[in-house]
């Protein structure tokens, strides 16, 4: 009784936070509700049954292995309950959807009770969440020559899982809620600093639209006025969903507006409708097709055009929106999704057969594209074994191949690893395929999250198709409170179990690695025609091609080893001129996205898209910078296109990288590590021996658009800036403001310097030194008008500075260090005008537990500048994050503002700053 006892205590506190009792996940804690059960006298029978049957966690938490045990015994009346029925028993299996509940289905399928094995056959017919152990079951039993297993393969070859279930309604009449003005980052849905809440539902749903009350019950009250309506959640003159991946996000839109997905599953709902002017980000898109809903790219508001067909601007050389139709709050709409079509009563207003493709469609029906991926597999399985053909049933996947026409790069790795198509068929942007994935990625704020698609899919141990995965503890390196004491051990626990390399030792025979991930997966990438999945927006790599996802896509991938998708088009980044000897390679990066804008009559012609960027000479550490930041530019991917020297000296130092977590005894049984280091070795003697050089497109290939970047034309550090003050609020808090550094003409006030995040590397920590050591030499003494905090990225940073001394430069001007012995155990609230040296991970960029002050003006190395992200606003003045290069972060602070050119010069003579130099070969095939 005293699981129970604290679980009592535990409703009672969530009831003073108006919560529901927090779904069940334990053994012990059910298995005395069923105990409680099975007393007919018990004071707590009733509330117990209502436990078991509606609030226990599905999948393979140890909570539902308890359950399945039970309702088997309840259908083999070994135990009787009058309110489930061995009738009932079954319902309850078929909504569990896997692990447990599928070894018990089988157990009776399989069994000797004739009428017990056609009842649970019929049930397994509806599921599709079986792994080789179940699979294996069935086909020893079909060929040992039993009827049922028989019976069940053949519904699996005809995929009656899919095709048995209800067709999507032609129909669905919907209600806006406009959630914002401009671009919607997932902050707004889930914000950063509520990600301990993540993996309890019900309490994260209260951090909706940043806990704002009275948008909450605005949005109640439209559900209550609409009930025969479902709400479609839009970004007005923006993009849903930019910033992140954010499976909470998308899970805390669904609890709001969408439907549920089982009775007897507490607080997980399916299908939400979202929408934005210029349409969905591209990850979080893809996140709500895990859901089964529907993204809608509006195109309400467009560029107003003169009699002669230029776009009209305003004073500042913006263009001019009008609007084609409204969808202002509580206006009622209709989406037919036969037609493919948005009305407004019998008004057409858009063709909306984007978001209506028949592979989207199927993921409605399915409710959510998991139950189309593991349905495909079982199909493909079921035929196999039985030898037949497998019918056509789902929508077949779109394959273009243009006659003649070049692959880019991401063509060319996409025809590589990609399974289930036609064979030796050549495959174009825009085919759907399935491709193997290489490396994936899980980070410890959507991690936990992760584990539980896990837990749901059923999902046991990590797919053998899969060639390293890495679980991070970078998000929450800065505060070890309470909330990461509780959360982050147990998730490297289960990670570990389940076969990643984890930055948390659960023994603890390691030190902690709170790296940040993006630079882990960075360094364990080792093939440049590698695919990449990770759980955040910045899994961006600079070998192969790596796509940000949201954590059900990551269990996904870690479960099956694969993922699926278009083919996306490709823009093509090339570079020409010199640049400045006082400039650094960041600013060459904000220059990309202006001139592209520039060049683009202010159309993002990214967005959605690859950036192949032809880099060449830059090393893969250097070259993250770039594509780490198109997240940014609102890219789907990147892929580097670098000199076969590049290469190699890349792959090298990612060896020397890996080579050091072996040392530390981060490698597991399966020596995944090793096989990592291994695969480099093959890819560097490829390339040597000229069998097969660096990735490159095809001469011929054909791009969406070519961009290139004049580096002679950069004359200045360039400043992404949020333009806060902008009289136009769709046109705040993108990245795509970007201002040279007189803009401000050495006035505007800094009030803290952040350097740090996935976005620097080694060199910024040395040009940081050098800095401090010239900034002395020229003043005799080195004092600071503003905080500035550091974070290194990774520790193997930190152990390399130490050894070539810019480490004890670092320690000799800093006011705070990093103690591992004793972490921090609250975040900082204030700060001091000194520098601090803060533990490696990702620090103030997260946002989600230090932030600067509220109302401080912030100069950052970061990569997002939304509203609240780094900074919250204060009382009677904004909080803005500036986003710049190391050396104007770091003059910044010395100043308390931004410098004007000549001490910027001034300040960088003699530092060896990141320096480009565009390739002089032809690199293509």
């Amino acid at each position: 009784m005293h699981t129970y006892n604290h679980y009592i205590q535990e409703i009672e506190e969530r009831k003073g936070q108006g919560l529901h009792p927090k779904p069940i996940e334990d053994a012990e804690l059910l298995s005395e509700i069923i105990a409680q059960i099975k007393d007919a006298g018990n004071e707590h029978r009733e509330d117990s049954l209502k436990f078991f049957i509606y609030n226990t966690i599905p999948g393979t938490t140890s909570a539902a292995g308890v359950k399945a045990k039970f309702l088997k015994e309840i259908i083999l009346g070994q135990s009787v309950v009058e309110e489930i029925t061995p009738t009932f028993a079954f319902e309850l299996l078929s909504h569990m959807k896997g692990g447990p509940s599928i070894e018990v289905l089988l157990d009776l399928a399989l069994g000797d009770d004739a009428d017990n094995a056609k009842k649970a056959a019929e049930v397994l017919k509806t599921q599709v969440f079986l792994y080789d152990a179940d699979t294996d079951r069935l086909q020893k039993a079909y060929e040992n020559g039993n009827a049922i297993a028989k019976e069940i393969l053949e519904s699996y070859a005809q995929a009656e899982f899919f095709t048995k279930l209800p067709e999507v309604e032609e129909e669905i009449e919907i209600v806006t809620f406009i959630a914002g003005e401009g671009d919607i980052s997932t902050d707004l849905l889930s914000p950063g600093a509520d990600a301990h809440s993540r993996s309890d539902r019900e309490l994260h749903g209260q951090c909706i639209f940043e806990h704002n009350k009275d948008m909450q019950q605005e949005l109640t009250a439209l559900k209550a006025k609409h009930p025969d309506k479902r709400v479609m959640l839009i970004a007005e003159k923006g993009t849903m969903g930019v910033g992140s991946s954010r499976m909470s996000g998308v899970n805390n839109v669904a609890l709001w507006t969408g439907i549920q997905a089982s009775p007897y599953v507490p607080f997980i709902n399916i299908a939400p409708i979202i929408a934005g002017t210029n349409g969905i980000s591209p990850i979080f898109l893809t996140t709500v097709g895990v859901t089964g809903g529907i993204g809608i790219d509006l195109k309400n508001w467009v560029k107003k055009k003169d009699a002669d067909g230029n776009t009209v601007v305003d004073a500042d050389g913006e263009p001019v929106l009008e609007q084609t139709y409204s969808v202002e709050t509580g206006t009622v709409l209709t989406i037919n999704t036969k037609k493919k079509k948005l009305y407004k009563g019998d008004q057409e207003l858009m063709d909306i057969s984007a978001s209506l493709t028949p592979q989207k469609v199927e993921f409605i029906k399915a409710g959510g594209s998991y139950a189309v991926v593991f349905g495909k597999k079982l199909q493909t399985f079921a035929a196999k074994t039985l030898g037949i053909e497998a019918p056509v049933v789902y929508a077949p996947s779109k394959e273009i191949t243009k006659e003649g026409v070049g692959l880019t790069a991401v063509e060319k790795i996409f025809n590589k690893n990609a399974v289930g198509n036609t064979p030796g068929k050549t495959l174009h942007a825009g085919s759907d395929v399935r491709v193997e994935v290489n490396i994936v990625g899980s980070q410890d704020t959507t991690g936990l999250m992760t584990s539980q698609e896990l837990e749901a899919m059923a999902a046991t141990t990590i797919s053998p198709i899969v060639d390293g995965a890495y679980q991070s503890g970078c998000h929450t390196a800065s505060v070890w409170d309470n909330k990461a004491q509780a959360n982050i051990p147990k998730l490297m626990q289960f990670m570990n179990d389940f076969g990643l390399i984890t930055g948390r030792d659960p023994k603890g025979k390691y030190h902690a690695m709170t790296d940040v991930i993006h630079k882990v997966l960075n360094d364990i990438t080792v093939d440049d025609w590698a695919v990449i999945i990770g759980g955040d927006s910045h899994t961006r790599m600079s070998k192969g091609v790596a796509f940000g996802a949201d954590s059900g896509t990551v269990a996904l991938a870690l479960a099956t080893g694969e993922a699926s998708m278009p083919i996306p088009e490709s823009v093509k980044v090339t570079f020409k001129g010199e640049m400045k000897p006082y400039m650094d390679f960041r600013d060459v990066v904000h220059a990309t996205q202006a001139q592209m804008l520039h060049q683009f009559d202010g159309e993002n012609v990214f967005q959605g898209r690859v950036i192949e960027v032809h880099i060449g000479t830059l090393t893969a550490d250097q070259a993250f910078t770039f594509t780490d930041w198109t997240a940014e530019m609102k890219a789907k991917a990147s892929i580097c296109i670098s000199e076969d020297e590049t290469l190699i000296e890349s792959l090298e130092i990612a060896k020397g990288r890996i080579q050091i977590m072996i040392e530390k005894g981060m490698d597991n049984k399966g020596q995944v590590l090793q096989g990592l280091i291994d695969i480099a070795n093959k890819r560097i003697n490829e390339i040597r021996s000229g069998e097969k050089p660096a990735l490159t497109p095809d001469a011929d290939a054909k791009y969406y658009a070519e961009v290139v970047v004049d580096l002679d034309i950069v004359g200045e550090p360039m400043i992404a800036d949020p333009d806060v003050n902008n009289i136009d609020v769709s046109k705040r808090y993108t990245h795509d403001t970007i201002r040279p550094l007189s803009f401000y003409g050495g006035e505007k006030k800094v009030d803290l310097g952040f350097v740090g995040s996935c976005m620097v590397h080694k060199g910024d920590m040395k040009i940081l030194a050098q800095m401090l050591k010239n900034i002395e030499k020229q003043h005799g003494k080195v004092e600071f008008k503003a905080p500035l905090v550091v974070a290194p990225p990774t520790y193997n940073i930190v152990d390399e500075l130490k050894e070539e001394g810019d480490w004890e430069v670092l320690q000799k001007y800093s006011g705070f260090e990093f103690d591992d012995d004793a972490p921090k155990a609250a975040a900082r609230m204030k700060y001091e005008n000194i520098l601090y040296l803060e533990r490696p991970g990702c620090n103030l960029c997260m946002g989600n537990q230090e932030k600067a002050e509220p109302g401080d003006t912030v100069m950052a190395t970061s990569t997002r500048l939304f509203k609240g992200r780094v900074v919250k606003d204060g009382e009677g003045k904004k909080g803005e994050s500036l986003l710049s290069s190391t050396p104007v972060v770091v003059l910044s602070t010395i100043l308390g503002r931004t410098p004007k050119m000549e001490e910027y010069e001034a300040a960088v003579d003699g530092i060896n700053l990141t320096k480009f130099k565009p390739s002089t070969k032809q690199l293509v095939k």
